[in-house]
């Protein structure tokens, strides 16, 4: 995958693990939401203030390839950057890294709908800005 300009951190809780410690696959699809919202804050101004000017963003594919399995306690960094701009489509790439390893990388796909109507509707001028600008 390119290289990733934006990551944050999470720490395998112990509720999101089986018996044996390893964190359920499920989680994987969380950690990828709490990047992309953390993204969205820092570059964006935000979820909510995207909410506001009346527009909502639905998942509409998602995809997690796992490599090496996380386990309770883990630091981990998700890294995540914008890897397409089209239309009222855009999509968030992901790695997951334990330290130096990437123990597991994948995408969303998603689409700008207007928040009243549900109808699509073109990604927001600023918000391509403000991507291009995080990205470059």
């Amino acid at each position: 995958m390119p290289d990733f300009r934006f990551s944050t951190a999470v720490r395998v809780r112990f509720a999101e693990t089986d018996a044996q410690g390893v964190a359920h696959n499920s989680n994987y699809l969380v950690w990828f939401e709490i990047a992309r919202i953390a993204y969205l804050e820092e570059f964006a101004g935000g979820y909510p203030a995207l909410r506001e000017t009346g527009l909502e963003s639905f998942v509409l594919e998602s995809h997690v390839r796992y490599r090496l399995p996380a386990h309770f306690d883990d630091r981990l960094e998700i890294h995540a950057r914008v890897g397409e701009l089209r239309g009222a489509r855009f999509r968030f790439d992901y790695e997951v890294r334990r330290g130096s390893e990437v123990i597991a990388d994948g995408w969303t796909s998603h689409a700008c709908v207007d928040a009243t109507t549900l109808r699509p509707t073109r990604i927001p001028s600023a918000l391509v800005d403000a991507i291009a600008r995080a990205e470059s």
